[in-house]
Parts: structure tokens; C-alpha cells; sequence
């Protein structure tokens, strides 16, 4: 009975050793094969190395050297304003060091536009381009299309007011097309998330937009509507007044009336007893 039990028993090892042996062998050919593969992917695809984030970045925050690290990444799909070297994202020095103007995720490719100049940090005048200015329009619920509103947004600017003193026939008329927003009330952070209203909102114009829209803010009412992402299309001009609004053609009566010359007529006052007469006489220009 012993002898029988002693028999099973290395009968049962012998087995799993030899199931051992055949994972072990299964698991190298694999391994194997997966290096083949990458070796032929590597050759197939040409990569290179660029800078990435070792951590989670948020919107403010300075990069550091050891926040920053090396990656593969394939040259057909490189980004434009990848970082190559450590010299063109420090290029001041590691004392002088970049501030993130959005997120960023570990390994996610270190971008120009993403951070800011060396140096400098995350307000709106990193975010202005060459030439261009910032101005502040004044906003509420309606017309900061209720809050949903972010940096990097573009919008339409539209003026709603009326021309000449006195004047009762108000229109609205688009004014500016496309121009982007850098700010919201006092941040330019671009991941803010959910709506929130505003007050202000700061857009980046050419010095004579600033004029335009300067004007138009202290003579009528602004109003904004927002452009949807990658929307390239030309806005025509659009001007609605009241007549327009409500379908009513203008009276050709009227506008003849409004058209006709009005003769002028120059009087004298003369005083017969306690009568006050206008006598017409010959106008003098």
C-alpha cells in the first residue's frame, strides 16, 4: 500500500514538473514573439524622443526639471511645438522655469503652447500674440451666453443701440466676427469646466478693435454669441432693425414725404396796436 502511495505520488510530480516546463516554454515563445514584434514596429515606424510630463500638471503650476522627462514618439505624428532638448524647455537656466497655461498628463507631449514663455507666469498678457491687445467687455446672464464661456473660446460681438439724438429706431448689427477670449472675470485658466456668470470677459483684438469696440460699449449695448469649435465659416454682414425684425416694409408715402425737400420760409414780426403780424419776406442766405 505504501509502495502504491510513493508511486502516485512522483507519478503527480513527474506531471507538474512537466506542466511547469511547458508554461515556461509557452511564455518565452511569447515573450519572444512580442520583442519580434516591437523590433519590426521600431523599424517600421520611426520615433523620436521628446519632453513630457512625469506628473499631473495643472494651470498655473512652474515645470521643473524633474517634472519633465524623455519619450518616444513617432516622428510622423509629432506635434508642433514639441521640445527636443532640455535647452529649449530651460532655456534660461533651471532657475528660470516655465508656468503650465493648461492640464497636462504624465507622458502627454510638453507643447509650446501649452506653457509659458520662461520666466513669465500664466496671466492674460501670456497668452496675447504679437500685435494684439486685450480688452474687457462688460457681460451678464444674456449676453455672456449664460456662462458657458471659457478661454480660448471665439466668439461673434454684436451692438445693439441707436444712431442720432432722439432717436427711436434701435438695430443690431454684428461688429466683430471670430475674435478669441483670454480671460474670464480674473482668470485665464482654459480647463475651467461647468458654467459659472460672468462679469467681464477679455478678448485679444488688433489696437484698432479696441477702438471699435470701445466705442460701441460706451454708445449701445454688446452682446456675444459663441462660435462653435472648429467652425471656419465667413460671417456676412447682419444688420437687423425694428421694421426688418417684424416683416413691415417702410411706406413709400412716408419715405417720400421724408424725402421731400422743405422749402424754407423767412418772416419779419411787426406790431400793428397790440396785434403781432409775420410778414414772409425774400430769405438772405
Amino acid at each position: 500500500m505504501r509502495g502504491l502511495f510513493a508511486l502516485v505520488l512522483l507519478v503527480g510530480m513527474g506531471l507538474a514538473g512537466f506542466a511547469v516546463y511547458m508554461v515556461q516554454g509557452f511564455v518565452s515563445q511569447q515573450e519572444t514573439a512580442l520583442a519580434q514584434e516591437r523590433a519590426k514596429t521600431a523599424r517600421n515606424v520611426p520615433t523620436t524622443q521628446i519632453y513630457a510630463p512625469t506628473r499631473t500638471i495643472t494651470y498655473g503650476e512652474p515645470i521643473l526639471p524633474e517634472d519633465v522627462t524623455l519619450i518616444d514618439y513617432a516622428v510622423a505624428f509629432l506635434p508642433e511645438g514639441a521640445f527636443a532638448t532640455f535647452e529649449e524647455v530651460f532655456p534660461d537656466g533651471e532657475d528660470v522655469p516655465r508656468v503650465a497655461l493648461r492640464q497636462m498628463e504624465i507622458n502627454e507631449p510638453l507643447l509650446a503652447i501649452k506653457v509659458t514663455q520662461p520666466g513669465r507666469d500664466a496671466g492674460i498678457t501670456s497668452r496675447l500674440n504679437r500685435g494684439m491687445r486685450a480688452f474687457t467687455i462688460k457681460v451678464d446672464v444674456a449676453s455672456g451666453v449664460s456662462g458657458f464661456l471659457r478661454p480660448s473660446d471665439r466668439v461673434d460681438v454684436y451692438w445693439t443701440g441707436s444712431v442720432g439724438n432722439g432717436s427711436t429706431q434701435s438695430f443690431t448689427q454684428l461688429i466683430k466676427s471670430g475674435i478669441e477670449i483670454i480671460a474670464i472675470d480674473q482668470t485665464a485658466d482654459g480647463d475651467r469646466s461647468g458654467a459659472s456668470i460672468a462679469r467681464t470677459v477679455t478678448v485679444q483684438v488688433s489696437p484698432q478693435d479696441v477702438g471699435i469696440l470701445a466705442q460701441a460699449q460706451s454708445s449701445g449695448a454688446l452682446t456675444l454669441s459663441l462660435v462653435g469649435d472648429g467652425d471656419d465659416s465667413v460671417t456676412g454682414d447682419v444688420l437687423v432693425d425694428q421694421r426688418s425684425l417684424l416683416g413691415i416694409a417702410d411706406d413709400p408715402v412716408i419715405a417720400q414725404a421724408e424725402a421731400a425737400p422743405i422749402d424754407e420760409v423767412c418772416t419779419i414780426k411787426t406790431r400793428r396796436g397790440a396785434e403781432v403780424l409775420q410778414i414772409p419776406i425774400p430769405c438772405r442766405n
